[in-house]
């Protein structure tokens, strides 16, 4: 993977290096490194990924899993949607599932070696328009490169707001919040000094909201794990939703989540950009201008949104990508670099928090 001259990049607070990666051609049947990258002083090396078969880049199973909620389901769910696993992928191609009718959200783990571990969790909340969650692409296959970065790394399956639960719209976010101090209250045993997210797509617009609607009463409490803070210390928001304006929005993530004749009050309630204030987290965005479903205006108004309030950011701009690109679909790319800009950004900000 090669940093081209036609990346488009946008930094708050910082200057971008263009840097240049080694391709991916290892034949080691589980992870490799590619050549180690620099950038500002810090050392990212972006591990290549393998599925049990050896394939670059496949899904990989998760060490363990956890249910987020007592008894499995959240409290008071009475939804009858049925849980279902499709497989979109043709024999002999990458797995591509996508996961409907959720009920029992859960938190799939992945591990870091021990001599890497630097003590951080990161939640990815995979896309799929509020109607589906596409847990390959965005989740297994994205889990085990962070993981081998350093981060103790979770992926949830959420609820989605189609499926009629208890909680309408806000199903998602009460998914995100909880799943977020279910990962503080472990952090004793996992070795944890901080909790991030990273979402993609309509996976981005929960991340976007957790981020700032982390104060947002979704349910009531149930035990000692809501007594922990459901304030992540990072976002990540990667091709996101995070608008749900006419024009600007992607129309089946608006229509899943809010419906198909919001009041002008409920589209800002669900639009990240719409909800930033001076208590949001440090943000990182990434999305490509060619995107033909989510327009990268959503991006830009919440770089713009950031900004505004002074909010720690970085966003990053590629000409080629299109929609949905997780790693898989720009590995020859400029926009296959992201996974190690947003280490770095994410290894700067703990390091700048550290000498305030």
């Amino acid at each position: 993977m090669f940093l081209k001259k036609s990346l488009l990049a946008v930094a708050l607070g910082t200057a971008l290096t263009a840097v240049a990666l080694s391709g991916c051609n290892s034949t080691t049947a589980n992870t490799t490194t590619t050549a180690a990258t620099t950038l500002h002083g810090i050392v990212s090396p972006l591990p290549a990924t393998r599925g049990e078969d050896g394939r670059l880049y496949d899904s990989v199973a998760p060490a363990n899993s956890v249910y987020i909620w007592p008894g499995e389901r959240a409290p008071n769910d009475t939804s009858t949607a049925e849980e279902k696993i499709t497989q979109r992928a043709a024999e002999g191609q990458l797995s591509d599932r996508m996961y409907t009718g959720t009920q029992k959200p859960q938190l799939a783990f992945y591990y870091p070696p021990q001599d890497k571990a630097n003590g951080i969790g990161l939640i990815l909340f995979p896309g799929g328009a509020y109607v589906r969650t596409v847990i390959d692409k965005e989740g297994e296959v994205l889990a085990p490169v962070f993981a081998q970065m350093g981060y103790t790394v979770a992926v949830l399956n959420y609820r989605l707001p189609q499926d009629h639960h208890v909680e309408g719209a806000d199903a998602p976010l009460a998914d995100a919040q909880r799943a977020i101090r279910v990962m503080r209250s472990m952090a004793g045993q996992l070795n944890l000094k901080e909790v991030g997210i990273m979402g993609f797509s309509a996976g981005g617009s929960l991340a976007g909201l957790a981020a700032t609607c982390y104060t947002r009463h979704t349910y009531d409490k149930l035990d000692v794990i809501d007594d922990f803070s459901a304030r992540p210390d990072f976002a990540a928001m990667i091709y996101p939703v995070a608008s749900m304006q006419d024009g600007i929005t992607h129309q089946e993530s608006r229509m899943s989540l809010i419906g198909e004749n919001p009041s002008a009050a409920t589209v800002d309630a669900y639009s990240a950009d719409k909800q930033v204030n001076d208590y949001t987290v440090p943000t990182f965005l990434v999305h490509a201008v060619d995107d033909p479903d989510v327009p990268v205006q959503n991006s830009l108004l919440m770089f713009n949104a950031l900004k505004a309030h002074n909010i720690p950011t970085e966003m990053h701009l590629f000409g080629e990508g299109a929609h949905g690109f997780g790693l898989r679909n720009v590995q020859d790319k400029p926009a296959g670099i992201w996974p190690t800009l947003f280490y770095n950004w994410q290894q700067r900000l703990d390091a700048t928090q550290a000498q305030k």
